[in-house]
């Protein structure tokens, strides 16, 4: 999900927003599916955005941060940990379905006992992409530098159990990689910058070349399973829909953009087979976020969602980052909202997108 870069046009949109209005009923609310665990993983290791940082960019100088409340409202303590939500990420529940532990620490994060480094970390960091200049106002760590972050890794790794030990770990854990978006908003969609040397098809292939030399390093140092999630439906993130000027009482989501995620999942989800062929013994999944999330939008009832098309935090229709800070009143039942804040799904749907990857990704790897 897009966080870098949106503090210029934040500040532009502010007075535009009406004031919050939640609604106080109840909801019901989903939890993490209990059946037994198969395959087994010995580690998690995450990359990507801020949609998997369970907190990096604290040990970051960036305003790209998730560390003050509401932030992690419904997270075990109440407290805000740099996860960019009211609670918990994908990440976080996977692992704890797997049994590896209840929750994924970042890398960053100082004093990592040697167990929390055996069963895996997060490199993520929310604002980043594939893409170099996506990261570049923001300072946060770009896809292709946190491969840098994890041969650092490999070596504490080493350090702790020895080098064919951690060789095997590696080599047998569950690898996750969720970018793109950010690169998308912030170089085609809301500041063009690679417009001006790219078609929207261009970009795409300039990405998928960058994620398919990432996948390709990660490979080379060891890695064996992972998996990698497409786009989400960019066109229908609150703050994609205000950045538009739509107004509160007819919002919709942009087809273009949504077009573009559709086109890009398309080509994701061909290349990863036809590199798992020229990669022995690997196993790369593709990971489908986008028709899950349609289907919530679509049919929020079934969900118990009550809103979709702002956040929780706020209006709703801007509040993110620093917008979203101790002085802005959040609604009563974040579980209702499909977003958190206006970029960030709330904890509920991960969840539910957790769900889904336990059902359609994770026996993949059984295979």
């Amino acid at each position: 999900m897009p966080t870098s870069k949106l503090f210029i046009m934040l500040a532009v949109l502010i007075c535009m927003a009406p004031i919050n209005t939640c609604s106080s009923a109840a909801a019901s609310t989903a939890s993490l599916t209990t059946r037994p665990p198969s395959p087994k993983f010995p580690a998690i290791f995450v990359f990507g955005d801020s949609t998997v940082d369970t907190g990096n960019n604290n040990y970051v100088k960036t305003i790209i941060k998730a560390n003050l409340p509401p932030y992690g409202e419904n997270f075990p303590g109440h407290i805000p940990t740099g996860r960019f939500s009211d609670g918990k990420l994908v990440p976080d529940f996977l692992s704890s379905f797997l049994g590896i532990k209840d929750d994924v620490p970042p890398f960053l994060k100082p004093n990592l006992s040697e167990n929390e480094l055996r069963t895996g970390v997060t490199f993520a960091s929310a604002g980043s992409g594939y893409d170099y200049l996506t990261s570049s106002l923001s300072n946060a760590i770009p896809v292709s530098k946190q491969v840098e972050m994890f041969k650092s890794y490999i070596n504490k790794l080493m350090g702790i159990v020895g080098k064919d030990k951690a060789n095997n770990i590696i080599g047998e854990a569950l690898v996750m990689i969720s970018a793109g978006t950010n690169d998308f908003v912030f170089n085609c969609h809301d500041i063009p910058t690679r417009r001006l040397e790219f078609d929207i098809v261009g970009y795409q292939h300039f990405l998928l070349q960058k994620l398919e030399d990432f996948l390709k390093e990660l490979y080379e140092l060891g890695c064996r399973k992972m998996m990698v999630a497409g786009l989400p439906p960019i066109g229908c993130l609150p703050i994609q829909m205000t950045v538009k000027f739509q107004i509160p009482t007819n919002r919709k989501c942009l087809e273009d953009q949504n077009s573009d995620a559709e086109s890009y999942n398309k080509k994701l989800a061909k290349l990863l087979p036809e590199l798992q062929a020229k990669l022995p013994g690997s196993k790369l999944a593709y990971t489908d976020v986008y028709e899950p999330l349609f289907d919530m939008i679509n049919y929020p009832q079934q969900y118990g969602f009550v809103e979709i098309k702002r956040g929780c935090c706020g209006t709703g229709y801007i509040e993110a980052l620093f917008l979203c800070n101790p002085m802005t009143p959040v609604c009563r039942n974040p579980s209702e909202f499909l977003f958190w804040d206006s970029i960030h799904p709330s904890q509920q749907t991960y969840i539910y997108l957790a769900n889904y990857i336990i059902q359609e990704v994770l026996p993949l790897f059984d295979k």
